[in-house]
């Protein structure tokens, strides 16, 4: 059983940056096509960013060019580097594990909230 805990969420002018965090553990994220979704109030969870085990990734065209995705191996966390934030950022944020070649994101974190203000 992967459980995953996300960290590095707060309040942040607009224009700024965070570096969100999700530690694993109960499995490795090299093992799993690791995801961060964002869903903002009263608003769907949507897509925000992925990164597989061979390391490729994919981001939402709405954040492309500002957020990034990341791994390190060696402490079994995910990273989700996020520049140049909007108001419209403003969301809880969650990381999520799929197992290669599943179609689901199985295991979840219990988010972090992300505050962009104007």
């Amino acid at each position: 059983q992967v459980q995953l805990v996300e960290s590095g969420g707060g309040l942040v002018q607009a224009g700024g940056s965070l570096r969100l965090s999700c530690a694993a553990s109960g499995g490795t994220v090299s093992s799993y096509v690791m995801g961060w979704f964002r869903q903002a109030p009263g608003k769907e969870r949507e897509f925000v960013a992925s990164i597989g085990g061979s390391g490729g990734n994919t981001h939402a065209d709405s954040v492309k060019g500002r957020f990034t995705i990341s791994r390190d191996n060696a402490k079994n966390t995910v990273y989700l580097q996020m520049n140049s934030l909007k108001p419209e950022d403003t969301a809880i944020y969650y990381c999520a594990a799929r197992p290669r070649g599943g179609l689901k994101y199985n295991y979840w974190g219990q988010g972090t909230q992300v505050t962009v203000s104007s």
